[in-house]
């Protein structure tokens, strides 16, 4: 039965294996090694189940083998169910036979330290050596729906009966996406897969993310992370779920120290910087969401297939109190209340009561309780309305006289003739019964309601946003610096200027007599700086000498930085003489070349308490200058940046100008440049540019990126 089949270029045996052997069988169907025989049997896998128990000739009406070696054929796929060195040695002889993939449960392997990563490791090059692929160690399994195929042992699904439907889990943790199966599942969410991926020595969520996102039935796709092992392949398995128009959501753990600590601890994984995870997801239009409720608190609303083109909520609701209420979370989540138009108020007015109100939001009052037609006729009379991208309905309180019945009728055909998102908050569980019955999306308060039709307009913007095309002009690179870790500031601001990022007017200069001239040339005031590659922050040695004027300081300046570098025994490369550039604000702009995800470039305020506030946002190339004006909005300062008590707007699209083209550099020197640092960058009032003032390059040959 040996055979020795090259890796699978996709996981197709993973997902839908044409035969599945269970090591460790058990005849007990709540055992590890019983639940998925008994799974796959409950949810009709029509492949070939081989149990291999050593002391039993059957095991739940499947007919058993002693060994893997007494099987009629090589299985497509491998469930080990197993503990200790019974794994190990199962594992060996999966990938000798040429099994394609073999689930591994059991733990103590790389989440446990240095022992078990290395048994894991020795265990993973055995598999790849033969071709074979490996879930877990440490995995709950794969369990996918549409195919009965259940390699999994969750408790979960016996207790909660599967509802078919087009939602998808895949996560590192079984306990997550248990958690989250369970969520979907009170909400009468169905699940086409749900896959836990363990300690990912082979096969990581984002792997199997790509492959999920393919399968045409599945309309949503909810991920859980300790960390992205893979990045590349999430990028790939976002690409393709914009091309169908699938959500794709990620609850990623380990935003704090504390918790990069506890996720390394959980499964062996290496934490990554939170805003650089924040940065790429956004880039790549995936939502993040902060906890499992959060991540499928939406799920109705996507499931609609909704997809806003604006953020303007109507309000509607048989309570003045709740009315005011929605206004003001409206407004603490910036979601603009839409006017309505002339029209819509007179067919308001026509049907309302001349004491409710047909301002946004809109009082019903308790005329809804003598008239019950009044709930649908506002439903259709403002979703007619073409300002209006977002519907709230609050129902605060209803009971004995309310027809709630025709209530969600009405809800119900509101939203299969207009087609735009209604989120309705229905606190009592009697009245809301009704609305659930008939599969509407309900929400237990107003801020949840809110939320959720929040969250659905921001990511529809995400997941429609189109960059602006087109190759970038050509990156000039002259990076020799004699095997030092940094170019000079001068060659650093060559660089720059060579790429079209305006720098400050500047001299390099060996004499003082070079310098007095720089300053004729240049104007006063100006800036004296050592340049040595081998000093990268010169400003702590006192090698900085800011708004000089006059020769005599110039010279003083340059004679005592020369003699300064020479009795630290380093380079002289030169002192430069900058002009004093000014501007209405300081920012700083850096790029650094993340070990996991790449180039990176941080974006924000400048000046000397840059690292104490920590104002700034990241992005990750490519980009465009509209992303950045978005991130630029993200800032604390952003209320600064369009003017305030008469100062002008700042030449924002200057600085994200400097912003895309640095990232067109480090994309383009990866591998050379590690880091490079713009600090300050000066931008002036609006149209009147920015200007680099200080730069530092870091280089990267002497540097691990891997």
């Amino acid at each position: 039965m040996s055979s020795n089949l090259p890796m699978p270029s996709n996981l197709e045996a993973a997902l839908n294996p044409g035969s599945v052997a269970v090591v460790g069988a058990s005849d007990n169907p709540h055992k590890v090694g019983g639940r998925p025989i008994l799974f796959m049997k409950k949810y009709g896998y029509g492949g070939k189940v081989f149990p291999v128990n050593p002391v039993r000739a059957e095991v739940q009406g499947y007919r058993a083998y002693p060994d893997l070696a007494s099987l009629p054929e090589v299985p497509d796929m491998a469930i080990v169910a197993l503990a200790g060195e019974g794994t190990v040695q199962a594992v060996e002889q999966c990938a000798r036979m040429g099994v394609k993939v073999a689930v591994i449960m059991a733990s103590g392997f790389g989440e446990t330290g240095v022992q078990g990563k290395t048994i894991q490791d020795a265990m993973l090059a055995q598999a790849r050596a033969a071709g074979m692929r490996i879930v877990g160690p440490n995995s709950q399994g794969l369990a996918n729906f549409g195919s009965g195929a259940i390699a999994n042992f969750s408790t979960v699904f016996n207790d909660l009966p599967r509802i078919a439907g087009p939602a998808a889990i895949i996560s590192q943790s079984g306990a997550l996406s248990q958690l989250i199966y369970s969520l979907l599942y009170q909400r009468g969410i169905g699940i086409r897969h749900c896959h836990a991926t363990g300690n990912e020595a082979d096969i990581t969520v984002a792997e199997l993310a790509a492959e999920v996102a393919q399968d045409p039935e599945v309309k949503l796709l909810l991920l859980y992370l300790e960390t992205v092992n893979d990045p590349h392949r999430l990028a790939e398995a976002a690409a393709i779920a914009r091309a169908r128009d699938l959500p794709l959501l990620v609850l990623k753990s380990g935003r704090t120290p504390s918790g990069q600590r506890a996720a390394s601890s959980h499964t062996g994984a290496m934490a990554t910087e939170d805003r650089v995870v924040d940065a790429f997801l956004r880039h790549h239009g995936i939502w993040r969401a902060a906890d499992p409720h959060d991540l499928v608190s939406a799920a109705g609303l996507y499931l609609k297939g909704w997809r806003p083109s604006g953020r303007k909520l109507v309000a509607v609701s048989n309570s003045g109190a709740t009315c005011v209420m929605a206004a003001d979370l409206a407004e603490e989540m910036q979601l603009p209340l839409a006017a309505l138009a002339d029209a819509t108020r007179e067919r308001l007015n026509a049907v309302l009561p001349g004491f409710a109100t047909t301002t946004n939001p809109i009082d019903i009052t308790g005329a809804l309780l003598s008239d019950s037609s009044l709930f649908g006729k506002m439903l259709d009379i403002v979703g007619q309305d073409a300002g209006a991208d977002l519907i709230f309905a609050g129902i605060p309180i209803a009971g004995t006289g309310y027809d709630v019945e025709a209530f969600a009728r009405d809800a119900a055909r509101f939203i299969a003739t207009t087609g735009k998102p209604l989120a309705l908050a229905v606190p009592q569980v009697d009245v809301a019964a009704p609305f659930v019955k008939l599969g509407l999306p309900v929400f237990d308060s107003d801020r949840l309601a809110l939320r959720a039709l929040d969250q659905l307009a921001a990511h529809s913007a995400l997941m429609r946003r189109v960059r602006m095309t087109g190759a970038p002009a050509p990156v000039h690179l002259d990076l020799a610096q004699g095997g030092k870790p940094f170019l000079n500031e001068a060659d650093s601001l060559a660089l720059l200027a060579a790429n079209g990022i305006p720098v400050a007017p500047h001299r390099l200069c060996r004499s003082e007599t070079e310098a007095r001239a720089a300053l004729r040339a240049l104007g006063a005031p100006v800036a004296v700086k050592a340049c040595s590659a081998e000093v990268p922050h010169k400003s702590e040695f006192g090698l900085v000498a800011l708004n000089l004027r006059s020769e005599e300081t110039v010279g003083a300046a340059f004679a005592a930085q020369w003699l300064k570098l020479e009795q630290m025994k380093v380079a002289r490369d030169g002192i430069l003489v900058a002009a004093m550039v000014g501007g209405r604000r300081e920012f700083a702009i850096g790029a650094r070349v993340d070990a996991r995800f790449g180039p990176v470039v941080m974006l924000g305020d400048g000046g000397k308490y840059v690292e104490a506030l920590q104002d700034f946002v990241l992005l990750v190339p490519p980009f465009d200058p509209d992303e950045v004006m978005e991130a630029l909005a993200r800032l604390h300062i952003a209320p600064l940046l369009h003017g305030v008590r008469g100062e002008p707007p700042l030449d924002l699209p200057a600085l994200a100008a400097i912003a895309v083209r640095l990232g067109e550099i480090l994309q383009a020197a990866t591998g050379r440049i590690a880091s490079i640092d713009l600090n300050p960058v000066m931008v002036e009032a609006e149209g009147a540019g920015a200007v680099v003032a200080d730069a530092l390059i870091e280089l990267a040959h002497d540097r691990d990126l891997s």
